[in-house]
């Protein structure tokens, strides 16, 4: 099973990623955000930050939905989230291969064109171009 640590090696594994200074983890490229730990808010009580908790950008309501309903054990939303394309995913119940699939899913539609490939499909716009470290 996945934790805060594998998170954090593949995320630190792609090209120009860099961690922001958090209580959890929190991994941007090109100054945009593609995987953090959730902050979760309980209603009078302090924000506390969720390690377990991965939050990742999906590209689109669409896949967003397709997630939270195909397999909603793993993946839910939170107030505050609606209208954003991200969702939580519980990392206890995620292999580390699908991880490794949505961290870098996330990190190729949050990256520049210049890292991914153009929009026309060349340079490494698929993940067998892409090396984890």
């Amino acid at each position: 099973m996945a934790d805060a640590d594998d998170v954090r090696r593949l995320a630190l594994g792609l090209p120009n990623v860099v961690e922001v200074e958090s209580e959890g983890f929190d991994f941007r490229v090109g100054d945009r955000g593609f995987v953090w730990s959730y902050p979760e808010r309980t209603p009078g009580k302090p924000r506390v930050i969720r390690t377990d908790i991965a939050v990742l950008f999906v590209g689109d309501e669409a896949e967003k939905q397709a997630l939270l309903r195909g397999e909603p054990d793993l993946f839910f939303t939170a107030p505050g989230y609606g209208g954003a394309p991200l969702v939580m995913v519980r990392l206890a119940k995620l292999e580390v291969d699908r991880l490794t699939e949505l961290v870098t899913d996330a990190w190729r539609m949050r990256a520049p064109d210049v890292l991914v490939g153009s929009p026309d499909g060349a340079g490494a716009s698929d993940s067998s171009d892409i090396t984890l470290g």
